[in-house]
């Protein structure tokens, strides 16, 4: 099964775009020497061209806003099978890594041979930009995760040692803090009105090679790709290194943050997409205030409305999120929501599609009480409830922490799925088995395999799988609804006698 998950996400997959540094492996890519400080610079004041009528002139806008756009190098001190293949192109082993794919040679399909604290580092490179003049820089989860050091380069060569604020990995926006004063600053554009066709441009560091400046335009608006954010697509060239960057239009203004490209190969094929800078300064504040993100949620799984559900529950068009699971003692149970439900409107705003009710309910502050306009076996109703508060980052990763099989009841050490391996098997929920022991191992289940149900409920995370098989009768059998590669079938857990 995990052979299989992992030679699909050999192929067209969405990238996000940190990758280790080139110049440390010795390719002949010169790192910026380290400079004495020179008088700061003033804010940057974006650069207001003409209506474009023709090709434009990008060199007064880049000299304008060049300036507030940094290098980030980090350092990951490599503990245990964190560490890479001597000889391997770091940007490979970088992009092998996030898709959890097992790097050549390496023992138990993960890299690296002993756990010693003290051994090689890797260094990885992404890109930023300033947001105020005293140090604040927004950038991208994926570029700072897992960092263990942060150096920032600034265009006049000027090096700083930076921190973290804060970093939401399911918005993939991080803010990181240097210390000085006086810096240039980039201004967050309206992206309301931004229009598919219209010029952009990217500043970054591809492949290490600080202040490279691309552009094109806007290929689409709202584009969703499983993700948390609706993108903003284009077809600037971005490679691994660009992630973080501002994606600016032709008033020096940001209006993304440059983040995944789409590609067979792991380098620009002509779709990139960037975070709306709108969705990113909504996280960026809270990330500078509190540190961390607050986010609101019901408890259901959701998929979209089809053009034959829509047609079957006399819906009119095919809008909406249908209910596909209800997490037991959350808002939406409490609530009475129920699988098969579609839910249509939240306090009045349609729900086009899932991720729109996901949105919706997740920049609602907990607490708050909220209705929902539901379509329930062909007729209208209407559901109240109050939105809890949703884990953090650190919260759902302890939370997604495997139970260790020997202190399972049914012998299952479980584990999410990524986001990219749902893509690929085109499912919305699961477990993965990463361990298989006792009555489990007898009833034929076995590492890699997708849990769908339990007990004829279905599984959307881990803790919930836990959570659910906290609650069986230890002494009956159990029913679990398993994927393999592309077979599926029932197979039942019965406890030891």
């Amino acid at each position: 099964m995990q052979s299989d998950i992992r030679g699909r996400a050999r192929g067209m997959v969405l990238t996000a775009l940190a990758a280790a540094s080139l110049a440390a492996v010795g390719t002949g890519v010169l790192m910026q020497p380290q400079a004495q400080a020179q008088p700061q610079p003033a804010a940057v004041a974006p650069a207001v061209a003409a209506p474009v009528t023709g090709l434009p002139d990008f060199t007064g806008l880049v000299a304008a806003t060049s300036p507030a756009v940094v290098n980030i190098r980090t350092t990951e001190r490599l503990r245990g099978a964190a560490r890479g293949i001597p000889g391997m192109d770091p940007g490979l082993q970088e992009f092998f890594r996030r898709f959890g794919i097992p790097l050549p040679g390496s023992r138990d399909g993960a890299p690296g041979n002993n756990d010693d604290e003290d051994g090689p580092q890797r260094r990885g490179v992404g890109s930023g930009f300033l947001i105020s003049a005293d140090g604040y820089i927004m950038t991208n989860a994926h570029v700072v995760d897992g960092a263990d050091e942060l150096l920032v380069t600034m265009t006049d060569k000027r090096e700083f040692k930076a921190k973290v604020v804060g970093a939401d990995k399911r918005t993939d926006v991080a803010i990181v803090k240097i210390e000085a004063t006086g810096l240039p600053h980039l201004k967050a554009g309206d992206v309301g009105h931004l229009r598919v066709g219209e010029w952009v441009l990217a500043i970054g560091s591809p492949f290490n090679l600080a202040n490279t400046v691309t552009a094109g335009i806007v290929s689409a608006m709202q584009r969703d790709t499983g993700d948390f954010l609706p993108f903003i697509q284009t077809d600037v060239a971005v490679n691994p290194g660009n992630s973080g960057g501002p994606l600016l239009n032709m008033r020096g203004e940001v209006v993304g943050i440059n983040s995944q490209i789409y590609s067979p190969s792991g380098a620009f094929a002509g779709i990139s997409f960037a975070i709306p800078i709108d969705e990113a300064t909504r996280v960026a504040d809270q990330l500078r205030s509190g540190g961390r993100v607050i986010r609101g949620r019901i408890g259901v799984g959701i998929g979209a409305v089809s053009d034959d559900v829509a047609e079957a529950l006399k819906l009119g068009k095919a809008q909406g999120a249908v209910v596909q699971s209800v997490e037991p003692d959350t808002p939406a149970d409490k609530a009475g929501l129920e699988v098969g439900d579609v839910i249509v409107k939240v306090d009045g705003r349609t729900v086009d599609k899932p991720g729109d009710l996901s949105r919706m309910i997740a920049a609602t502050k907990p607490g708050t009480p909220v209705t929902l306009d539901i379509w329930r076996r062909g007729a209208p109703k209407s559901i109240k409830l109050t939105v809890a508060q949703a884990p953090d980052d650190r919260q759902a990763a302890e939370q997604a922490a495997p139970v260790p099989a020997a202190q399972s009841p049914l012998g299952l050490a479980v584990a999410d799925l990524t986001a990219a391996q749902r893509r690929d098997l085109k499912i919305k929920g699961g477990v993965q088995v990463r361990e298989a022991s006792g009555a489990a191992a007898r009833a034929g289940l076995r590492e890699d395999d997708v849990i769908l149900q339990i007990d004829n409920q279905e599984v959307t995370t881990a803790a919930q799988f836990n959570t659910l098989v906290s609650k069986l009768d230890s002494k009956r059998p159990v029913s679990v609804l398993v994927r393999r590669g592309d077979w599926v079938n029932y197979l039942v857990i019965r406890p030891t006698r």
